[in-house]
């Protein structure tokens, strides 16, 4: 089945906002990971907007053994200032994963995925480093890319399909031509030996429809509209709320 990844990223937006220790991002993976999630998604940021390196190190201890941990970020962004650098942090924790993504300092989130026509070069040794730490490399691609296959070549194991243009078509009620292109994309990367992973504005709204027209999806990151909807239902029901969801979608990820 399908791995329900949750990204814990606006707890700490939320905890920056005010100052101090609350709400807690450990005790919010603690709670998700009770309710059945599969794995906690991070996306630790230079500029240190929400998690900030040290959550990246005390959420290690808080799903070591547990569940799946997906670290992402921008293997480019150089080091500063209490940031140590995307391939610093998979070094200290050692990650299941680790999901590269094209992101600037100026996005307020991941918007598009990867051009490995202007960037493959530049991936390739960095996907051998994680690799070589024990990770589980996935690049953030954008669906209809033509360079799926060159994912593989490069290194890496898994796509995390870009699906914030599946969102806004959902949402307008014509969905049908971007699942079209994302399952195109999907099948791609199985022919070329990858695995298939999701995220962004997934929500309890739209992830059904996705699930069941995209073929063996390994694992869906979703945090933004999952902590919205917890606010009025509350984490542990709205976790399970996804995880029926992920079930009555029906078709396993391939293995």
């Amino acid at each position: 089945m399908t791995v329900l990844s949750v990204n814990v990223n606006k707890i700490a937006v939320l905890r920056n906002s005010r100052g101090g220790d609350e709400p807690s991002v450990a005790a919010a993976a603690r709670a998700v990971i009770a309710a059945g999630a599969g794995g906690i998604t991070v996306h630790p940021r230079p500029d240190q907007r929400h998690i900030r390196p040290a959550d990246v190190l005390a959420l290690a201890e808080v799903v070591r053994g547990r569940v799946e941990y997906n670290l992402e970020g921008n293997p480019f962004a150089p080091a500063r200032e209490g940031y140590p650098g995307f391939l610093a942090l998979v070094a200290a924790v050692r990650p299941t994963q680790a999901t590269l993504v094209p992101d600037g300092d100026g996005q307020i989130t991941s918007d598009h995925g990867f051009d490995l026509r202007r960037d493959g070069e530049r991936l390739r040794p960095l996907i051998a480093e994680l690799r070589a730490l024990g990770a589980r490399v996935s690049l953030f691609m954008d669906a209809g890319t033509p360079d799926i296959a060159r994912v593989a070549e490069l290194g890496a194991e898994r796509i995390e399909l870009y699906t914030g243009p599946f969102a806004a078509a959902h949402a307008r009620g014509d969905a049908a031509a971007a699942i079209a292109l994302c399952a195109d994309t999907a099948r791609q990367a199985q022919a070329a030996g990858l695995a298939v992973n999701a995220g962004h504005d997934l929500s309890q709204d739209n992830l059904g429809d996705f699930l069941r027209g995209v073929p063996g999806v390994h694992e869906v990151s979703i945090g933004h509209a999952l902590v919205g909807e917890a606010l009025y239902a509350g984490l542990d029901v709205t976790v399970r709320r996804y995880l029926a969801i992920i079930a009555s979608a029906g078709a396993p990820a391939n293995a």
